[in-house]
């Protein structure tokens, strides 16, 4: 019996530690132009700012600031309906991170 045929070198496998956590965002406050307050599932509330973003593509009307302030959040994550975006919460996550307002109290 012939050796069942190789799919080619194996790849590593990502460490789930490297991967930031999935967790959801649960409030979404406008504190300035492109500023945003978000609240996270596990209590977290920080800052994540877009000023200076450059804002191309599909994100381009978000450069108008009145458009920016309508992100409302759906589905764990922070939106802009009219225009059908959304963003990953995990970057925004590490960046409240960065940017604390206020700590998840402690046994949350």
């Amino acid at each position: 019996m012939a050796a069942p045929a190789s799919c080619g070198p194996s790849l590593p496998v990502p460490d789930v530690a490297d991967k930031p956590p999935l967790v959801h965002i649960t409030d979404v406050e406008v504190i300035g132009a492109y500023d945003l307050r978000l609240t996270f599932e596990d209590g977290t509330v920080g800052d994540v700012s877009f000023d200076g973003r450059e804002w191309t593509g599909v994100f381009e009307p978000l450069r108008d600031p009145q458009r920016f302030a309508r992100v409302s959040v759906e589905a764990g994550t922070i939106v802009w309906p009219d225009d059908g975006l959304d963003m990953a919460p995990e970057p925004l996550y590490a960046e409240a991170r960065r940017h604390i307002v206020s700590r998840p109290a402690v046994g949350a």
